[in-house]
């Protein structure tokens, strides 16, 4: 693996990640959070975020699988965006008591993402019983005589520093960072791809304690999603689906409103544009073909020009002509 960055439209607001590894890092931790990015770039008109691997020294590290990557170091007057740092199985790993580093990012404004062992160093470190970690990890403190108790959240949020529980929720908590500047229905294209069938909100119990999770935290919204997701082709007009969730229209609109900020139909017309966008990126389908099968068995391209700004012609050439630079 190498250091990435990825180009993106000059009209487009960036959003940069460093992410910091220490020696023995968790791949799956790193892989969660890059194929979020690397594939919501994939879905999106302009990648809408770039991000490079740092280290404290730079040069290559491995992670507890033997993967290695090159990684930049941490630069003294950091101008990421957000700053995630990856765990791996040594608490007391050196490279992991990074008090420094996570102020010079917040100082610039940065949120910094600390994921498993970071984040309990970082709890060890701050004494503080209001932070999440991996419930081995807070097992770990606990033994270690620590008069505090990690909280068992898959993460929990204080200002700009936000702790994590890593290993499988990372994937849930780099769908959450990319929604904030993304479409709910992209943020799902992007789920749906990765085969992640729910996405735990910050306040979800982490597996082992039995609690059910939910995509959204709300059950009938989570039904209304599913029903939308399964007739992308043909759609449901939303008086049945309300039927079917036995809701009148009014409360549905709250829901979605509450959740996404818009309402039912304009969330259903944005997913099945964000799978139409999808199938224009990354496949030979045709415009027409791409527009029965999401749905728009006539003017699909004013439609897709009305939310885009440009028709799907323009924008699969200009796809092209990127992929040949």
């Amino acid at each position: 693996m190498t250091a990435k960055s990825t180009s993106a439209a000059p009209n487009l607001t960036i959003r940069h990640f460093d992410i910091l590894v220490a020696p023995g890092f968790v791949l799956l931790e790193l892989a969660s959070l890059v194929d979020v990015l690397r594939v919501a770039n994939r879905v999106c008109p302009s990648p809408p975020f770039t991000y490079t691997y740092r280290s404290l020294r730079g040069g290559p590290v491995a992670s507890s699988s033997d993967a290695v990557v090159s990684t930049d170091p941490v630069p003294s007057h950091p101008k990421a965006d957000y700053l995630f740092v990856i765990g791996n199985s040594d608490p007391d790993q050196p490279d992991l008591s990074l008090g420094r580093i996570v102020s010079d990012y917040t100082y610039r404004d940065a949120q910094v993402f600390l994921l498993a062992e970071a984040a309990s160093r970082y709890i060890d470190e701050q004494g503080t019983d209001d932070l999440a970690t991996h419930w081995e990890n807070a097992s770990f403190l606990q033994e270690r005589g620590a008069r505090f108790e990690a909280k068992l959240m898959i993460a929990t949020e204080n200002g700009p520093v936000v702790t994590c529980a890593g290993m499988g929720a990372t994937a849930d908590i780099a769908l959450a960072v990319i929604g904030r500047h993304i479409s709910g229905p992209a943020k799902m294209t992007v789920a749906d791809i990765l085969l992640h069938e729910q996405i735990r909100d910050f306040s979800s119990m982490q597996p082992f304690s039995g609690a059910k999770t939910t995509a959204t935290g709300d059950g009938k919204l989570d039904h209304c999603i599913k029903l939308m997701q399964e007739n992308i082709e043909d759609p449901l007009p939303i008086r049945q689906i309300v039927e079917d969730l036995k809701l009148s229209n009014r409360s549905l609109e709250r829901k979605f409103k509450s959740v996404f900020g818009t309402t039912p139909n304009g969330f259903y017309r944005e997913m099945r544009l964000a799978k139409a966008n999808n199938l224009l990126m990354n496949t030979t389908l045709s415009v027409r073909e791409i527009g029965m099968a999401c749905g728009f068995p006539n003017g699909f391209s004013s439609v897709y020009k009305s939310f885009f700004g440009v028709t799907p012609f323009v924008m699969r050439r200009k796809k092209r002509q990127t992929a040949q630079r």
